[in-house]
């Protein structure tokens, strides 16, 4: 799945590289149930974090519940995670890969790509880097300052001295990351 005019992923596929760890987290307890301790922990350190509506959902599916009745109530970020266990857990091959090593940079293209759609008015990816800021937010420390700092993104903002104030060097990297990619792709 890619942005056709971009190259660059939809959301729906941002979202499902983004959550790759957890997903195949998910679907390894699920096929092999003495994981499902661990995997109990880590719901509960997930609903701490803002993510109660997923953590049911996925308790259900645990409990065996496979129908769309699951999706109920849930965000759009959520509905996908969700969507792609269930799916992963018919075909493990339809999971999203995981990546060697997580590197902040390769967000930065579909960060870009979405900060530029939504300041042209693109509702759904408005809607959807909406919800990643506010997860952002929820995860604290340069995350929160870096989804702070969207609707600046998104408004048309490229001071990078003024956005990355208080950022520690990770978020300091990504925020340039971004504003480069802005910058290539004539986003600006």
């Amino acid at each position: 799945m890619s942005n056709a005019v971009t190259g660059l992923p939809d959301a729906v596929e941002q979202v499902r590289r983004m959550h790759a760890p957890f997903i195949h987290a998910v679907v390894g307890a699920l096929r092999d149930r003495s994981q499902l301790p661990e995997l109990m922990q880590t719901l509960v350190e997930a609903e701490r974090q803002g993510w109660p509506r997923l953590a049911g959902a996925l308790r259900q599916i645990i409990d065996g519940k496979r129908d769309a009745t699951l999706k109920l109530g849930l965000d759009e970020e959520d509905r996908i995670i969700v969507e792609t266990i269930l799916l992963g857990l018919d075909n493990p091959a339809s999971l999203p890969a995981l990546e060697q090593k997580p590197d902040g940079r390769a967000a930065a293209p579909g960060l870009a790509a979405m900060i530029d759609a939504s300041g042209r008015g693109d509702a759904k990816a408005l809607a959807v880097l909406a919800e990643m800021a506010e997860q952002m937010v929820r995860a604290g420390g340069d995350m929160a300052r870096l989804g702070g700092i969207m609707r600046r993104l998104v408004n048309g903002e490229r001071d990078a001295d003024a956005l990355m104030k208080g950022m520690g060097p990770l978020g300091r990297q990504l925020t340039l990351d971004v504003l480069s990619e802005l910058g290539k792709a004539g986003l600006q």
